[in-house]
């Protein structure tokens, strides 16, 4: 365990973690709003391979999200693009186990992963993106206190078409709310009898420096 949150513990990625990652994969309703490179076919393998290297890349830190109940990967998270000139990062989150959508996983990852960036990286800046139409995750960087600053226009393509990203961000210098208290009962994080909920979210940044075969081509610092 790296961070321990309400419901949610953060550890370290490891390559024994590519099965799972395989399964996220193959269903596009996870992978929908996720990066450019679950777009293509990618063998688990391949994914074990990107796995046992992205611990090693500076310009990333990379988590696995557990439940904290039961120790189970559900999703992963991070900061990559970070320059160490301008302090900066961009965050990303996808929470791969549909039980764990719309019960406030991703706010309470969202608050973990950028207190790290502030007290621990000392970044001054945390920015992301999300497509517009991708509502539950929206309300959960806010509800993280996330600030908006802008649309990009047509920067992401999905389901035959173009669509606006919303940018987001928050400094260190901005007020950040509390954490609020998750109970996961163990039958809401069962396999069997949870229903899916309107407000899921599957993935709330696109980041399309990772390429196709999931090793991190981090852009160059800004």
């Amino acid at each position: 365990m790296f961070m321990k949150g309400q419901a949610v513990t953060l550890r370290s990625l490891e390559a024994e973690d590519a099965e799972v990652f395989y399964l996220w994969s193959q269903d596009r309703e996870i992978t929908q709003f996720s990066t450019s490179s679950f777009a293509y076919p990618q063998s688990q393998s391949d994914i074990g391979v990107w796995l046992s290297k992205v611990n090693q890349d500076p310009k990333m830190v990379l988590f696995g999200i557990c439940c904290i109940k039961t120790g189970k990967l559900v999703g992963y998270t991070g900061l990559v693009s970070m320059s160490q000139i301008n302090r900066s990062a961009e965050h990303f989150i996808l929470i791969g186990d549909k039980h764990y959508w719309g019960k406030g996983v991703a706010t309470n990852v969202t608050q973990l992963v950028t207190g790290y960036a502030f007290r621990d990286l000392g970044l001054h800046r945390v920015e992301l993106t999300a497509f517009v139409d991708n509502k539950a995750a929206i309300r959960a960087y806010e509800n993280a206190g996330y600030h908006h600053e802008g649309i990009q226009r047509q920067a992401g393509f999905r389901h035959g078409g173009f669509y606006d990203k919303v940018l987001m961000s928050v400094l260190v210098t901005d007020d950040m709310p509390e954490q609020k208290a998750i109970t996961l009962a163990a039958s809401e994080v069962s396999q069997s009898g949870i229903e899916h909920k309107d407000d899921a979210i599957t993935l709330g940044s696109d980041l399309n420096d990772v390429n196709t075969n999931l090793a991190a081509d981090v852009r160059k610092e800004k």
